[in-house]
């Protein structure tokens, strides 16, 4: 089950109490005050883990606890510090303070650690509040609550190109010819319920990630078919691969296919509609004479004029064009981010 969304709520631990306590020892009178100070409470931490895919431990877990310090004890014993709580998530997702409205970090990379709630300070026992002139206090300080956070977790997948396109419009099968990974193929819409990823191997210790998006159809912004809600997962891509079927089953116009997706990838986000892209002309099998490819090339060029994106042709079932295809993501891929 692949989860891109969570909500929860973490806490810090709380600091221990202080302690008040004389020191009664046989032949020593009046010992004085030893009571020790309480222990930290423990701190939250979220890590960004390679070996952690979705957010699926949140599903049924919502609460989140740090440790409680420990409280002090009479002969100058301090209280121990409460455990910190070091939560895993996958990398690229971010966190949210849901009552704040605010982003409070992107784990954008393994290995990222931040932390979002602090442990509360232990109280000071008595011993800490003896002075030359109030040698026997008899008070001491509580401990610190820790702090807590209603957070919102979104998960946004890491890869190097994302392939859009209309259901059915191959997009699965081409993850599966150029990776191996194996998502759901099947003659019907939607066979794709959830983004898939491949690593592309193209060769000489070459690679790259490929997400596999579920399709989108007009009307996806207003929730139509599966909506948009996947789309997050190609924000972070570098390459928008659009794959379009020359003769899809319903018998609409691939170019006017190619149009209503931009129109779709425009209204989720500016940034997205504006990355690099390349249009793929799929299930070239079909088109034996390679006329349909050529029209549909030729309006493509016509709609976007000069500088539009490049149009490849290839067949995901035969595999012809996937080496060219791949070489050519990899020619972006390899370029230096700007």
């Amino acid at each position: 089950m692949f989860i891109d969304e969570a909500k929860i709520w973490i806490k810090a631990g709380e600091g221990g109490h202080g302690c008040i306590s004389f020191r009664r020892e046989k032949y020593i009178a009046k010992g004085g005050p030893d009571g020790g100070n309480g222990g930290k409470g423990g701190d939250v931490y979220f890590e960004a883990a390679g070996d952690v895919s979705t957010l699926i431990d949140f599903t049924g877990q919502h609460h989140w606890r740090a440790g409680n310090g420990g409280c002090g004890e009479g002969s100058n014993r301090f209280g121990a510090d409460g455990d910190d709580m070091v939560i895993r998530v996958p990398a690229g997702t971010l966190l949210y303070d849901t009552d704040l409205d605010l982003m409070l970090k992107d784990l954008s990379e393994v290995g990222v650690k931040v932390c979002v709630c602090r442990g509360g300070r232990g109280g000071k026992g008595n011993k800490a509040f003896a002075t030359s002139t109030r040698q026997t206090p008899r008070f001491c300080k509580p401990g610190k609550p820790g702090q807590e956070r209603n957070l919102r977790l979104e998960l946004k997948l890491i890869a190097d190109v994302g392939l859009v396109g209309m259901p059915n419009a191959g997009k699965s099968t081409l993850v599966s010819r150029c990776s191996k990974a194996r998502p759901k193929i099947a003659n019907y819409p939607f066979t794709t319920l959830s983004p898939v990823l491949g690593i592309v191997e193209v060769g000489d210790h070459r690679r790259f990630v490929m997400a596999d998006i579920p399709g989108l159809i007009e009307g996806a912004h207003e929730g139509a078919g599966l909506g948009h809600e996947f789309l997050r997962h190609i924000e972070r891509t570098r390459i928008i691969v659009h794959i379009l079927d020359i003769m899809p089953p319903d018998g609409s116009d691939p170019a006017e296919n190619y149009a209503k997706i931009r129109t779709e990838l425009a209204m989720h986000s500016e940034v997205l509609a504006g990355k690099k892209e390349v249009i793929v002309l799929n299930k070239t099998d079909l088109d034996p004479d390679g006329e349909i490819v050529k029209d549909i090339s030729e309006r493509l060029a016509e709609a976007n004029g000069d500088g539009g994106p490049a149009v490849m042709s290839i067949s995901a079932v035969s595999g012809d064009g996937l080496a060219k295809l791949n070489e050519a993501l990899w020619s972006i891929v390899k370029e230096p981010v700007q």
